[in-house]
């Protein structure tokens, strides 16, 4: 499958309209978040290559999470409808819908400022380096799942 390419300024633009389609309360499809914590959920992604917030997986772990789920995130496969998730993608507590969906959109809106070849080798939290490909694939892929999660 062909994902938006999030580097390309059209192309994640089409996906920060999707973003505002959804509204405070724009009900799930399926699954146990609510909208706000669909998109804090989704910053996790970013919140992975721009801060330091979560520990990273070293020695045996991050070789499993390698051999078990780099291919699952970064492969052209989309994801199943109430597929596992790791934990620091969790989010159960109250989120504040309008932060969290402003805090998505500049995040898009900075990736794809940054641009491709700073991503092409970049290493990821969990996975080790990834081409420019895997990371696109990445975060639209996960976009995807989760916009069509709330029927945008």
């Amino acid at each position: 499958m062909r994902w938006k390419n999030l580097f390309d300024a059209q192309e994640s633009k089409e996906t920060i309209e999707r973003i505002n389609q959804l509204s405070n309360d724009t009900p799930p499809l399926w699954g146990k978040m609510n909208v706000a914590q669909m998109l804090a959920h989704c910053n996790v992604t970013y919140e992975l290559v721009y801060t330091d917030k979560y520990p990273k997986p070293h020695g045996f772990k991050k070789f499993i999470i390698k051999l078990f789920a780099k291919n699952v995130v970064v492969g052209p496969t989309p994801y199943k409808k109430n597929s596992r998730t790791a934990p620091m993608f969790i989010i159960s507590d109250k989120r504040e819908f309008d932060t969290e969906k402003q805090r998505l959109i500049d995040y898009l809106k900075k990736t794809q400022q940054l641009g491709e070849a700073l991503f092409n080798g970049k290493e990821s939290h969990s996975f080790g380096p990834l081409t420019s490909k895997e990371w696109n694939t990445l975060f639209s892929k996960h976009l995807d799942h989760h916009l069509q999660q709330f029927g945008v």
